[in-house]
């Protein structure tokens, strides 16, 4: 039996290069992406422009769309360009070339904003201040209300959104990965980074469910974080639709070393 079609948006990144690396003797990859793509087949193109990307997706059973603009979360403009249209593109082409699935690569980030308000226990828990939390908070998830904490995360939720309608209106199936934190290190570089640690065995096999869970599963969002004691999304979701079964933990290191040592300039949000 032939190996499904899958095309990777954004494929040079970390994400892409893990699912490249353990997913490929299950999955045939082509990509898409700015710069080549060692290995698989790769159309170089911007996914802002809609008839530059067209040519990827012919023949392609599920796109897995991972590209956005990162570089600089704060920055309206190229999230609007990049994340914003650039996802409308691909959900366009993906829709006129008759794709099945599209995997969402969403973001953490869409929920940071619940760390905000004050006497939050997830601020609490971001900034590593354990002792002040006096009672076991409550763990969000798909069915409470998104908070941005940024253009960068905004930009994902039009995503999501976007995705919703696709499916809606076209029945394409379309799965939504709420990504954690996850490092080119595999362990966590800032004290924030704890509560949404997500280990990269867990993040591969996360995909790899969405990728191959059956086409009548028509629209979904899960929560991907390891299994971290300080963790305020809750992941049963993932585990009882898809049989996720994460095995990472960030308790395996030490906060401590992080203490005193805060990183330069905004840190990182998932």
């Amino acid at each position: 039996m032939p190996e499904p079609k899958v095309l990777v948006t954004g494929a040079s990144g970390l994400i892409g290069g893990l699912v490249l690396k353990h997913l490929s003797g299950k999955y045939e990859f082509s990509a898409l992406n700015r710069r080549p793509v060692a290995g698989v087949p790769c159309l170089q193109a911007d996914i802002a422009e809609f008839d530059a990307i067209r040519p990827a997706f012919k023949g392609v059973e599920t796109v897995l769309h991972l590209s956005a603009y990162t570089k600089d979360i704060q920055n309206w403009d190229e999230t609007m360009r990049v994340t914003v249209h650039g996802t409308l593109n691909v959900f366009k082409a993906a829709h006129e070339a008759g794709v099945k699935r599209v995997v969402f690569m969403s973001s953490g980030s869409t929920m940071c904003g619940w760390e905000w308000y004050e006497g939050s226990p997830y601020g609490a828990l971001a900034r590593g201040e354990y002792d002040k939390i006096k009672q076991r908070w409550k763990l969000l998830d798909y069915r409470d209300a998104p908070r941005p904490d940024s253009p960068y995360a905004v930009g994902k939720l039009y995503g999501e959104a976007c995705g919703r309608w696709y499916s809606d209106e076209h029945g394409m199936s379309v799965l939504v990965i709420r990504l954690g934190a996850v490092l080119d290190t595999n362990r966590p570089k800032l004290i924030r980074h704890f509560p949404g640690y997500l280990d990269h065995v867990d993040a591969v096999q996360m995909i790899d469910k969405c990728l191959s869970a059956p086409m009548s599963l028509k629209y979904d969002i899960f929560d991907a974080i390891s299994e971290n004691s300080t963790r305020w999304r809750d992941t049963s979701h993932a585990k009882e639709v898809l049989g996720w079964k994460p095995t990472g933990t960030s308790d395996k290191f030490d906060p401590n070393e992080f203490r005193e040592k805060p990183g330069p300039g905004l840190p990182l949000r998932f």
